[in-house]
C-alpha cells in the first residue's frame, strides 16, 4: 500500500498574495436540534487564499458552535494567520499547516483557546490545497492520487421531529443511507428508529449520533435496545473527553459499533484512540482539525488498522466538496455525511453532491474542488432567505 504522500501529484511552490475570511450566515425556518444545543441560522466562515499569480483557492472553517462563533474564527485567521501567510512561499500545504500550528501553539494555550486556533488553521489549509489542486489543473481527488470520483454518500443530521418526512424526500432524491440524531429520551429514540427502519426497509444502512449525550451506565443500558435496527454505528454515544476505557468498556458490550473523531484533535490523540479498537469507524472533520493536511495522516493510520474513515461534516459547501475529495483520494468502504437540513450556504456551493445515483455521486475533473464562490450572490440568497423566514415567522 503506497503512502498518499507517494502518489500525490507533485506541483511547484506558490507565493501567498492574499489571505481574506469571510463570515456569512442565513437565517433558517426549522432550527438544528442536537442533545446539547440548536442551531438558529445556518454560517459559514470561507477562507480565500491567492497567491501571487492571482490564482485562488477555497477554504472552510468549522463554525457552528457557539452561536457566536463564526465571527470570532474569522478574526483569528484575519488577525493572526494571515500577517503569517502573506507573502510566505509555500513548497507543499502541510508544512504550512506544521508551521502554523507551532507558531500558535502557545497562543493558543494562553487564551484557552486551542480549538478554535486549530480549526482556522484547517480552514486556511483546505484552501491551500484547493489553491494547489487549481494550479495543477486537477480535481482535488486526482491530485491526492485518488482513481475515482465515485463516492457512497448518506443523508445525515436528521432531527428527532421530522425526520420520518425528510428521509421519504431524500429516498426519492437517491439516498440509501441516513443517521438519525438521538440522545432525546429513551422513548423518543426508539420510537424514531422505528418509524425510520419501516420507511427505509429492512436493507439500507441506518446510523444514529448521540451527539455525547449519555454517561457510560446510561449508554450501556441504552444500546441493547438499539440492536434490533440493524445499525451501522453509534456515534459519540460519550463524551469525547471520556477515558478511552470507558469507550472500550461500552464496545466490548455493544451490539452496535462506535463511531467518534470530530471532536478529536492531533496526532497523537487520534493514534490512541485507533490503537484502543474502540471504535470501529473514525471520523475526522477536516475544517474541525487538520485540513487535508492533518487527515491524511490519521486516515491511512485508520486504513491500516481495517477499521473504517468516514469524513465527519455539518457545514457549507466549501468544506462539504473538500470532505468528499478527501474520501475519493483515500478510498476505503467510507461514506460522505450530506447534512439533509436546509441550508442555501451548503445547496448554493455543493456542486455535483445535488445529485445520487443509488447513493453515490461523481465529483467530476473540474479542477480544485470543483466550485468558485460567488460571495455577491451568496449574500443575495441570504438575503432573500432572510426575508421568507420573517414572512413566516
Amino acid at each position: 500500500m503506497k503512502r498518499i504522500d507517494e502518489i500525490e501529484v507533485q506541483v511547484g511552490p506558490l507565493t501567498v498574495g492574499r489571505v481574506e475570511v469571510h463570515v456569512l450566515r442565513c437565517p433558517i425556518a426549522t432550527p438544528v436540534r442536537t442533545s446539547f444545543g440548536t442551531m438558529h441560522d445556518r454560517p459559514a466562515v470561507l477562507v480565500s487564499v491567492t497567491d501571487s499569480d492571482g490564482c485562488t483557492g477555497w477554504g472552510e472553517i468549522w463554525s457552528n458552535f457557539p452561536a457566536c462563533g463564526a465571527e470570532h474564527r474569522a478574526a483569528i485567521v484575519s488577525t493572526v494567520l494571515a500577517p503569517m501567510l502573506t507573502g510566505c512561499r509555500v513548497a507543499h500545504p502541510t508544512e504550512i499547516f506544521r508551521d502554523l500550528t507551532e507558531a500558535t501553539a502557545v497562543l493558543a494555550l494562553q487564551s484557552g483557546e486551542p480549538g478554535p486556533f486549530a480549526q482556522a488553521i484547517a480552514g486556511v489549509d483546505l484552501a491551500l490545497w484547493d489553491l494547489r489542486a487549481r494550479r495543477a489543473g486537477l480535481p482535488l481527488w486526482k491530485l491526492l492520487g485518488g482513481s475515482s470520483d465515485n463516492i457512497p454518500a448518506y443523508a445525515s443530521g436528521l432531527n428527532p421531529v421530522g425526520s420520518a418526512e425528510l428521509v421519504a424526500e431524500k429516498l426519492e432524491r437517491g439516498y440509501e443511507a441516513f443517521k438519525l440524531k438521538v440522545g432525546f429520551g429513551v422513548e423518543r429514540d426508539v420510537n424514531n428508529l422505528k418509524i425510520l427502519r419501516e420507511i427505509i426497509g429492512p436493507n439500507r444502512r441506518l446510523m444514529v449520533d448521540a451527539n455525547q449525550a449519555w454517561a457510560l451506565p446510561q449508554a450501556l443500558e441504552i444500546v441493547p435496545l438499539l440492536a434490533p435496527f440493524n445499525l451501522g454505528w453509534l456515534e459519540e454515544p460519550l463524551r469525547c473527553d471520556r477515558p478511552l476505557s470507558e469507550w472500550q468498556t461500552l464496545a466490548d458490550s455493544s451490539p452496535v459499533p462506535l463511531a467518534g473523531g470530530e471532536n478529536i484533535a492531533g496526532h497523537d490523540e487520534f493514534d490512541a484512540a485507533i490503537a484502543s479498537r474502540a471504535f470501529a469507524v473514525i471520523q475526522p472533520d477536516a475544517a474541525k482539525w487538520g485540513g487535508i493536511s492533518g487527515c491524511l495522516r490519521v486516515i491511512r493510520s485508520t486504513q491500516v488498522a481495517a477499521l473504517t474513515y468516514c469524513p465527519h461534516y455539518l457545514g457549507g459547501g466549501v468544506g462539504l466538496l473538500a470532505s468528499a475529495h478527501l474520501l475519493a483520494a483515500t478510498g476505503g468502504d467510507g461514506m460522505l455525511e450530506i447534512d439533509s437540513n436546509p441550508n442555501p450556504l451548503r445547496t448554493l456551493l455543493h456542486g455535483p453532491l445535488d445529485t445520487l445515483v443509488n447513493g453515490r455521486v461523481s465529483l467530476g475533473n473540474a479542477p480544485g474542488i470543483g466550485i468558485e464562490p460567488n460571495l455577491t450572490e451568496l449574500r443575495e440568497h441570504i438575503r432573500e432567505a432572510a426575508a421568507s423566514v420573517d414572512a413566516v415567522r
